[in-house]
């Protein structure tokens, strides 16, 4: 029963606790009859419970005594995230458990209930009690398995000095852990803010007054709508060329001019600045992707997945093969510079977010689930576009356009189109790409070594516990009772239970063994003829 990892006997969690009990089916008439609070998987937390949502069901007679919780109780999850456990404090009245949960009790002036919990979460993180597991994609930790888990047998002063160890030096980290995600809270807020000073004109006020533009950004826009005029007038010819047809003479008058912003309530901007929408600054009309079944493996044209999309661009290798006509594959082949935007997600934050594609290894075509923004020529104005698109004022537009349908959040093409956005002149353009790449580098490195920091916290709270179960955290006090003696108490202890359950299991066998007698004989006496 020894562990070389510790320098304690060990005991299985079945004889070592003073009760084991699975909670309770959930009632099919839970809603009938006097209700009592219940807790479910999702109440449990690691070392805590959220009691915000607790459920209701009726439970009668035996039932109240035999799933209730009082406080010491350890509660453990059965599965979902097998093992998580925290232990009860009363933190509320007439508690009992459902079935997705185990309820351990210990003898109180025996075993730490407590030091049963930090040795759960310690086996937990450390993958020790995989072996313990039934179930493929959802694991379990069955009655049976969890009663088989050895678990250390130290003296109980010891115990409850490791504990008190391991709680002070948790509570030391964990305020350490909140300072740095305020700190990685901050960094967030400080984006946001940089963005909303970058489309404000505030982020390169000084440069601007400095370096008067040659082209305003009136000036730009109206270039860019003749280039995008010409690229039309180009395709229209193109294809009446292709059919082998003249095009009419009034050919030139189908053409549609975009769209301008309604100034009417947007805010004022810099000098030389305007309002654009995002159609004004297409070269061609905005396009969704196709949706065609097709499979993991060739043949086909390769075609992205939804979950390529990442914030510096496109992994190319999610993909999948689909079964389409060579001229369709070229007309939705992805190039360099083109920008596209999540049509759905589930999360509201995140429809709508852009990604600027970078060249492609090869021919390869986005799905519908991608709306696709083919900018203007100049390859400032496509990098600009992108790196303002996660900017607040574009994340109310999107988020106030978007629809939800069976909890997917979706975005238009057309909505996309009529986004606003503050357009500078190409100069100043670049100077607010450059002022942005220079402070975002910053905030990278800001958040990647709190990043490294947070991990380092999770490693030095596994760190904790493997020196708490080494035996190696807290002195040892030649005063404790011995772990030996500790053992033997609970074996007897256990022994004593065994032996009255199999005098109680006799029993029950001999009054039944009495009852098929009794039946016999009374069927054998109705049965014989009269003498």
């Amino acid at each position: 029963m020894s562990n070389s990892t510790h320098p304690w006997p060990t005991m299985p969690l079945g004889e070592l606790a003073a009760g084991m009990c699975l909670g309770k089916m959930l009632d099919k008439q839970k809603n009938r009859g006097t209700l009592q609070p219940y807790l479910r998987n999702v109440n449990v937390r690691w070392f805590s419970f959220d009691l915000s949502d607790l459920k209701e069901m009726r439970f009668e007679g035996g039932e109240e005594t035999r799933f209730e919780l009082q406080a010491g109780d350890l509660v453990i999850c059965e599965g979902g995230e097998p093992g998580r456990a925290a232990v009860w404090r009363q933190q509320t009245e007439n508690a009992k458990i459902q079935k997705a949960l185990h309820r351990i009790r210990f003898h109180p002036d025996e075993y730490d209930p407590f030091f049963a919990m930090y040795y759960l979460f310690f086996g937990t993180i450390t993958n020790r009690f995989v072996r313990h597991y039934t179930g493929t994609t959802i694991k379990h930790l069955t009655g049976a398995a969890l009663s088989q888990v050895h678990f250390p047998v130290p003296p109980l002063n010891e115990q409850r000095r490791i504990v008190a160890k391991i709680e002070e030096l948790f509570s030391d980290l964990d305020a350490g852990v909140a300072a740095l995600e305020r700190a990685k809270a901050n960094l967030k807020r400080y984006r946001a803010s940089v963005l909303k000073a970058a489309v404000e004109g505030r982020l390169t006020e000084q440069w601007r007054a400095d370096h008067p533009p040659r082209e305003t950004a009136s000036q730009l826009l109206d270039r860019i709508l003749k280039e995008r005029r010409r690229k039309w007038e180009e395709d229209q010819l193109a294809a009446y060329a292709k059919v082998g047809k003249k095009p009419p003479a009034n050919w030139r008058g189908k053409y549609k001019e975009p769209a301008g912003p309604d100034e009417g309530d947007l805010p004022a901007l810099p000098e030389r600045w305007c309002w654009a929408t995002v159609k004004q600054l297409l070269v061609e009309d905005s396009c969704n992707g196709i949706s065609v079944k097709g499979s993991n493996t060739p043949p086909g044209i390769p075609a992205l997945r939804l979950n390529a999309m990442g914030e510096s661009g496109f992994d190319y290798a999610e993909r999948r093969y689909i079964p389409i006509l060579a001229d369709v594959a070229q007309a939705l082949a992805i190039r360099e510079g083109d920008f596209f935007v999540a049509r759905g997600n589930g999360s509201l934050h995140l429809v709508g977010r852009g990604t600027l594609a970078q060249p492609p290894t090869e021919d390869i075509v986005f799905p519908d689930t991608m709306i696709r923004l083919r900018f203007s020529a100049p390859v400032t104005i496509r990098k600009y576009l992108g790196a303002i698109w996660p900017s607040r004022l574009l994340r109310r537009q999107i988020e106030t356009r978007a629809r939800t349908t069976a909890g997917i959040y979706k975005i238009a093409q057309r909505d996309v189109d009529r986004f606003v956005v503050p357009l500078p002149p190409l100069s100043e353009q670049e100077e607010v790409l450059a002022e942005l790449e220079r402070r975002f580098s910053i905030i990278q490195g800001a958040e990647a070594q709190l990043a490294a920091n947070l991990k380092r916290s999770s490693r030095l709270r596994q760190s904790i516990l493997k020196r708490a179960f080494e035996g190696k955290l807290v002195p040892q006090d030649p005063s404790d009772e011995p772990a030996s003696v500790l053992l033997h108490r609970l074996t007897s202890q256990t022994a004593h239970t065994d032996s009255r359950q199999e005098v109680a299991a006799g029993n029950s066998r001999a009054r039944r063994k009495r009852n098929r007698v009794g039946t016999a004989i009374s069927r054998r006496t109705k049965g014989s003829p009269a003498k």
